[in-house]
């Protein structure tokens, strides 16, 4: 239990792991400025806040306008007092081969997943420098380190956020600031994404198993904000192999990647055309409904992880080392299966 209520702000809190995040900031009894578009959604999250115990409020914005999420951020700090907490969770994306992407819809993913984080970075920032405190989580995912087909847009998004946050995490260094920033990588997650993202496949987009509740990636933002120190988190043994695995053999991944990433990223139903996409408006509009944390993959998804568990007792490395094992036998046994299947 945090010493005293601290003043947490969370981007794309309206639903998956935003919501399950504010969810875990107001069992604390935290005070949460839950960021997000639409009206649905929100008022969902301000309600779990406060059955958890937390104090909500409710600030309905569009993180790809950066004058609006510096407004966000004052309203937040007028009514919930100085913010200690700045997660950048919000993001969108596109389920489509880049050929099939549209150049405005490129643009659209890398305002809202890249420059809303870096439009709530500086807004935290400008507040937290002053002060010498507070704590910038960055929400990223094994997408941040490996590039998979059909989600470019996505991917290069999240790179670039590694790539902001090693930056700003060295001059935060140079300056011995007391802000610090951290960045926690998430695996496969069972959120309600894949229920209204843009989608142009013919099946039901999903997510490369295996798949994580939100929860699980709540609890480690939570973790990461009480200790920002080390430079990332890994969430997932999945996440690990990963981020270890492009870099031991990245085009053997590649080759994995092409033979099995499309049908990995799709279930066996058909995709219908008039689902919901929330690329330019928000799903849980005037109209819609609110969506909450989980999608439609609760009985595949884990709630528990192995690798978070290790890393919390063992340590980080030893952590990795196992799932560094783990990478290497699953790796050459797909490479082997390629090869005489």
């Amino acid at each position: 239990m945090a010493e005293r209520a601290r003043v947490v702000v969370i981007t794309g809190a309206s639903g998956g792991v935003g919501r399950a995040t504010a969810r875990e900031f107001a069992a604390r009894g935290d005070r949460v400025a839950l960021l997000a578009r639409g009206e649905k959604g929100l008022a969902g999250a301000a309600e779990d806040v406060r059955q958890a115990g937390g104090t909500p409020l409710e600030i309905s914005v569009d993180v790809a306008d950066a004058d609006a999420v510096d407004r966000a951020a004052e309203r937040a700090e007028e009514e919930l007092g100085p913010i200690d907490v700045w997660v950048n969770d919000a993001f969108t994306g596109v389920f489509a081969p880049v050929s099939r992407i549209a150049p405005e819809e490129f643009r659209r993913v890398t305002e809202v997943t890249y420059l809303g984080c870096v439009y709530g970075t500086k807004a935290a920032l400008s507040r937290m420098l002053p002060r010498e405190r507070g704590t910038i989580v960055q929400v990223g995912s094994a997408l941040a380190y490996r590039g998979i087909p059909l989600q470019s847009a996505y991917c290069a998004a999240k790179h670039a956020i590694q790539g902001f946050h090693e930056s700003l995490r060295c001059e935060l260094m140079h300056d011995g600031s007391g802000v610090a920033t951290t960045m926690v990588h998430l695996p496969a997650v069972n959120t309600p994404q894949f229920e209204w993202v843009l989608s142009r496949l013919p099946k039901h987009a999903q997510p490369v198993p295996p798949i994580y509740q939100p929860e699980v990636a709540a609890r480690a933002i939570v973790r990461a904000a009480d200790r920002p120190r080390p430079r990332e988190y890994w969430v997932g043994g999945s996440a690990v192999q990963t981020i270890l695995g492009n870099r031991l053999v990245p085009g053997l991944l590649d080759r994995i990647l092409a033979r099995s990433g499309y049908s990995s990223q799709q279930t066996d139903k058909p995709h219908l055309p008039d689902q919901t996409a929330n690329l330019w408006q928000p799903a849980d509009r005037s109209g819609g409904r609110d969506f909450g944390a989980h999608g439609s993959f609760d009985e595949s998804g884990r709630a528990f992880s192995v690798q978070q568990w290790a890393s919390r007792r063992t340590g980080r490395l030893t952590a990795a080392a196992i799932a560094a094992t783990a990478a290497a036998g699953t790796l050459a046994w797909r490479a082997l299966h390629r090869r005489h299947g």
